[in-house]
């Protein structure tokens, strides 16, 4: 082995983190124009101009989804037990509303019945909002702890049920969520439309973007104010084998806090999440599409690292039983498996990301209303 079984837990982490920004800069684009589907475009042209700028490329998007997905499952298998477990409502509804992309992409246009192709652009604003305020939901509870824990046989038990989840900070994470991922949507309309869509998606993309700047504060305001963290008192050796019963956990106040003290390099992540969403605002007030999509995308990032480096090494806290918890250091696979999944991200990583630059390459240019009525037949 060339890499220890500590480092390899670390790098997990990090490439678990790379993979969820990845989703947020991929397919939070698609998700948010299709939330915005049905405000931006007044009638049935323009919304197929909406839906033909994300037409090619959302489905190559949720690559990204479902590998941070398949990664969570290999890497830390004990999350995934224990999250898709404790999940399942909330997992099941957010699949739900995805079905509805590519039936929505594939037949909407299929049929001129003005009632048929209106039903499906709210079923696609479905498979953008829903799952957009689910994400934040879920991260939200995550900083709050989730109601599990484990016997004796390491079986995990999830102790609460779906409508737990929605309190008002998580709530207000999902709105955290919705919001960047509408402003990231509109950026990418202004990149890809023209006329009176360019001009509604630069307002909604300014709009959403002052949405994100004061409920991203409020939420780190309550985390700071309101809510208690956790803090490891004594564990295992963080290259010891897995046993996410062996470690001593309190909560306590500011315990969330705690590595922006011993890191101070770690604040650049909400300063970015704040910044770049500013920035990205005063661009869309700009005309300048290109740098708004820019830092749009550094604010997702921003926002995504504040939440995992305020919660590192945790990667599940348990509320119920806080000695449970699951971290990256006692929640991996083993060291042959991490090994084995390092060397194929590092072959097949390079590979997919310049497909996926090929793809935007070839399949970039302006959409408009003439280009809709040019191609009737061949457009979504």
């Amino acid at each position: 082995m060339i890499l220890d079984y500590e480092t390899l837990k670390l790098i997990w982490w990090l490439f678990v983190g790379v993979l969820l920004i990845g989703f947020a800069i991929t397919d939070g684009f698609d998700m948010g124009a299709g939330a915005l589907l049905p405000f931006l475009g007044k009638n049935d042209e323009e919304r197929r101009v909406i839906i033909n700028s994300i037409g090619p490329h959302w489905d190559g998007n949720q690559v990204w989804f479902i590998t941070a997905g398949g990664a969570i499952f290999a890497a830390w298998p004990a999350v995934y037990a224990a999250a898709f477990s404790g999940l399942y409502v909330a997992l099941l509804l957010v699949l739900f509303a995805l079905f509805f992309r590519p039936v929505g992409f594939d037949y909407r246009s299929k049929l001129p019945n003005k009632n048929w192709r209106s039903w499906w652009d709210w079923g696609l604003f479905a498979g953008g909002a829903i799952p957009a305020t689910v994400f934040g939901v879920a991260f939200g509870n995550l900083l709050l702890g989730l109601p599990f824990h484990y016997d004796q046989n390491l079986l995990p038990y999830y102790d609460g049920g779906f409508f737990g989840l929605l309190n008002p900070f998580s709530l207000l994470a999902g709105v955290v969520s919705l919001s960047m991922l509408v402003m990231h949507g509109a950026m990418y309309l202004m990149l890809r439309t023209e006329g009176v869509i360019y001009e509604r998606a630069r307002g909604a993309a300014q709009l959403f973007g002052v949405a994100l700047i004061v409920t991203f504060a409020l939420a780190g305001i309550w985390l700071v104010l309101g809510i208690d963290g956790y803090r490891i008192v004594s564990m295992p050796a963080t290259d010891a084998l897995p046993n996410p019963l062996a470690k001593e956990v309190v909560q306590e106040a500011g315990a969330w806090l705690a590595n922006y003290a011993a890191y101070p390099w770690m604040l650049a992540a909400p300063a970015l999440g704040l910044g770049g969403a500013a920035l990205a605002v005063l661009t869309a007030r700009g005309n300048r599409p290109g740098w708004g999509f820019l830092f749009s995308s550094l604010a997702l990032a921003g926002v995504i690292l504040t939440a995992g480096f305020s919660m590192f090494p945790f990667v599940m806290p348990s509320s119920v039983d806080p000695n449970h918890s699951l971290t990256l250091w006692d929640a991996p696979s083993s060291h042959l498996t991490l090994t084995v999944m390092f060397w194929a991200t590092m072959i097949f990583l390079p590979i997919v990301l310049a497909y996926t630059v090929w793809c935007y390459r070839q399949l970039w240019g302006k959409f408009t209303v003439q280009f809709v009525r040019d191609n009737d037949h061949a457009a979504y």
